[in-house]
């Protein structure tokens, strides 16, 4: 049974491009076409405009062979480049720093202590 269905949208890493269109892979077995009519609503001179080989980008899948194991491919619908590389944010120091923990830390020990008394207490009883 094949992953790969029409109108699921899948990514792929850009393999090569061509003046018609551009060649993706998936995994081992499935390939795919997104042709230079699929590639944006307007007119498209340069698909390096939009794609580069080696990028991972979200294709839509338009129709799906499974005997030759090619997808038909657009991006013109959907937002391709969605999540491609990862947002990192920078880690800021409160200005408190590990002073919370510090001064909270005995306090949560104590009353998980108390807790796990109590709960002793009742199993013995």
């Amino acid at each position: 049974m094949t992953k790969y269905t029409k109108g699921k949208i899948v990514r792929g890493t850009v393999t090569c491009i061509e003046p018609y269109g551009a060649f993706m892979s998936f995994d081992e077995y499935y390939t795919g076409l997104i042709h230079i009519s699929e590639i944006s609503k307007s007119f498209v001179q340069n698909i390096h405009d939009y794609i580069n080989v080696g990028d991972r980008i979200y294709v839509e899948i338009l129709e799906v062979d499974d005997i030759e194991n090619h997808l038909k491919l657009s991006i013109k619908n959907i937002n391709y480049k969605m999540n491609g590389k990862p947002r990192y944010r920078k880690i800021v120091e409160t200005p408190h720093g590990f002073n919370t923990l510090h001064k909270k830390l005995p306090a949560w020990i104590n009353a998980q202590i108390k807790k796990t008394k109590k709960q002793a207490n009742t199993i013995d009883k």
